[in-house]
């Protein structure tokens, strides 16, 4: 019997297999995606989605599903401490979640049963035609190349034994967790940074207390330990208790502790106040270990992501983040390669950019406890470090405190995600070169190659919708090229030309054209011409006084949900009269081109000028991947 053959065999079915498998389920591909319980998770596990999460589940079009279940949503972290002469616990603070420096579209964390998150995946990955396949199990694999197309052969069986299969693959992903198979038989190791210092008690259910901030998320310190305070759906509460220190004097790394013992531990570290549990629906005891692997492949055949790739405290609420973002990033690299757009060579950078915010993690992770058992912060700190006036410089007198603060809030809200320079992330060592490539270090943009587009909020030409302009094209594996269009009567001539670059044979737009391109239905609003650009087209411009077929050349009106007005007041540039292009850094009269990957960080920044100057550099820059010369040469890697 012939072997089944897959473009991908997904192990494990957590929120980094899902995430991937969702994404490549929509673009089509052929996918083999198993685990070995029998069903979704049922009780605990992880439950918190950060801003920056939310926004790329929007931008997916599940965030919708999420909602339905009606989560806990965390605005403010309340600081609580002891008392002096044994008063018990007292409220010392509390500061924003996502404070208004971090310019969010949710300022909020979202509190949800994986279970729950798990099965909005599910639901439209099995919409798309996939079906993960339960109970089962990897038994093996090799990259054996026998099959130049399919190199990977997988040995798959059920967990009972009673049957097997096996299939051969292009790729081989393992979403398995810490506990992973195919990184054990890889033989890649984990690197510990610490040794175990903490055992923590994690306790889901609901409670019957008069702790007023039970709603709230809290960090608590007492005489009698620490506990973390997580609100969560239909009534319930997680508590994070710790139960063991590397400075007790009976410390042991695997110390264990009942259901009871712990919720007693509670109970003394919240007095004055009282807690009672009605119902507990999971309950767990682990050690806090800091681990990353060293690999995340050995041949852009196998690769990994998720816990199995790194382990840490579940407190800073980034597990289940950091892998969807993981997932999101491999799923658009395989797609450029193996849909002909991409070089090979930019599989590299799967393990290069997302090990580095792994190591940032983990480093974040070891400074978030210290932070909090550091002194708490003055109203008029927190006050401060909430300001977010206009055009206001930071204050001078930021202390260390204050540093690590918004530094850390940054980053648990997801925005402080941050790419090195590469291939994508275009730089001045980049191969790509004209002098109209516009930096964020040099001042000439706002925008940071290899960090998320700055939010900005427009209005869409069409029907007069204020839209979230970074939310209009959907996460489809395009690159998303957002044409400032400046004011109309200065740019003209410039968008004439850059729309004449765009046709030019050899250009990196026309070069990816679409094969069915003239059976397109005019209801196809994103990728009309290309599946691999989309494009859209902001004015400084009231929308009564943008007529899209009069000012674009055809293949940009062709755009035509895709035209919008900067017209929109923003309190972050309220002196400009476009905010969202005084947001990138453009100007407002002359514009710019500002080229954003398929996930969403920002790949360059052009000026916008008459000729063919723009387009040529988009050209250089596109070429350093593609997998065709472009505009009549081939940059190098």
């Amino acid at each position: 019997m012939a072997i089944e053959r897959y473009d991908i065999v997904i192990v494990g079915a957590g929120p980094v297999g899902l995430l991937l498998s969702t994404c490549l389920a929509r673009w089509g591909y052929k996918i083999k995606h198993v685990d070995m319980r029998p069903v979704p998770t049922i009780t605990g596990r992880a439950d918190g989605i950060q801003p920056r999460s939310l926004d790329l589940l929007e931008n997916m079009g599940l965030k919708h599903g999420i909602m339905a279940y009606d989560p806990a949503k965390v605005y403010e972290v309340a600081f609580w401490d002891p008392q002096s002469g044994g008063k018990g616990i007292h409220r010392t603070g509390t500061w924003p979640s996502c404070p208004k420096f971090i310019d969010a579209r949710y300022p909020f964390t979202t509190l949800l049963h994986q279970g729950l998150i798990e099965r909005v995946f599910i639901a439209d990955i099995e919409q798309h035609g996939t079906k993960i396949q339960r109970p089962w199990e990897i038994k093996g694999f090799s990259s054996d190349g026998v099959d130049k197309e399919y190199p990977v052969e997988v040995s798959l069986a059920h967990v009972n034994g009673d049957e097997q299969e096996t299939v051969r693959a292009k790729y081989l992903f393992s979403g398995e967790g810490a506990r992973s198979f195919v990184r054990e038989q890889l033989k890649v190791k984990i690197t510990h940074k610490d040794p175990i210092a903490h055992v923590w008690g994690v306790m889901d259910g609901v409670v019957k207390t008069n702790f007023p901030d039970i709603k709230m998320k809290c960090t608590i310190h007492s005489d009698a330990g620490s506990i973390m305070v997580i609100p969560r759906e239909a009534n319930m509460v997680r508590l994070y208790i710790q139960i063991a220190s590397s400075t007790d004097p009976d410390w042991h790394p695997r110390k264990t502790a009942t259901t009871e013992q712990v919720q007693e531990a509670a109970k003394k570290i919240l007095k004055p106040y009282t807690i009672e549990w009605e119902r507990v629906e999971w309950f767990s005891v682990y050690p806090i270990g800091q681990g990353i692997a060293d690999r995340y492949t050995l041949d852009e055949r196998v690769f990994m992501g998720g816990d199995c790739c790194h382990t840490h405290s579940p407190k800073a609420g980034q597990g289940m983040n950091t892998a969807f973002l993981d997932a999101q990033n491999l799923a658009w690299k395989i797609h450029h390669v193996e849909s002909g757009f991409a070089d090979r060579s930019i599989l590299k950078s799967y393990e290069s950019e997302r090990k580095l915010i792994a190591e940032n993690l983990l480093n974040f992770d070891a400074q978030y406890a210290k932070l909090f058992s550091q002194r708490q912060p003055s109203a008029g700190e927190v006050g401060s470090a909430n300001i977010q006036t206009a055009g206001e410089q930071q204050p001078a007198e930021d202390n260390e405190f204050m540093k690590t603060f918004k530094a850390s809030c940054e980053f648990t809200s997801g925005y402080g995600v941050a790419y090195n320079e590469n291939i994508f992330n275009w730089s001045q060592n980049h191969p790509a070169q004209s002098p109209l490539f516009l930096s964020e270090k040099q001042g000439t943009t706002t925008q940071r190659t290899g960090r998320i587009m700055t939010p900005a909020t427009v209005t869409r030409v069409c029907d007069a919708n204020v839209v979230f302009l970074e939310q209009e094209i959907p996460l489809n594996g395009s690159y998303r090229l957002y044409l400032f269009g400046g004011k109309p009567s200065v740019t003209k001539n410039a968008i004439n030309d850059f729309a004449a670059g765009l046709t030019q044979k050899g250009s990196f737009y026309s070069s990816y054209k679409r094969p069915d391109v003239d059976a397109v239905s005019h209801l196809e609003k994103h990728n009309p011409h290309s599946l691999f650009f989309s494009i859209a087209t902001i004015f400084n411009a009231h929308r009564p006084e943008i007529e899209i077929r009069e000012l674009l050349p055809e293949v940009l009106a062709r755009y035509f949900d895709h035209v919008y007005a900067d017209d929109i007041w923003d309190q972050r540039v309220p002196n400009a009269k476009a905010a969202a292009h005084a947001k990138m850094g453009l100007s407002e009269d002359e514009g710019g081109v500002v080229v954003v990957r398929p996930d969403g960080y920002v790949g360059c920044v052009v000026k916008l000028v008459d000729g063919s100057g723009t387009v040529d550099a988009l050209n250089k820059y596109f070429a350093s991947f593609t997998a065709k010369s472009l505009g009549g040469n081939r940059a190098q890697l």
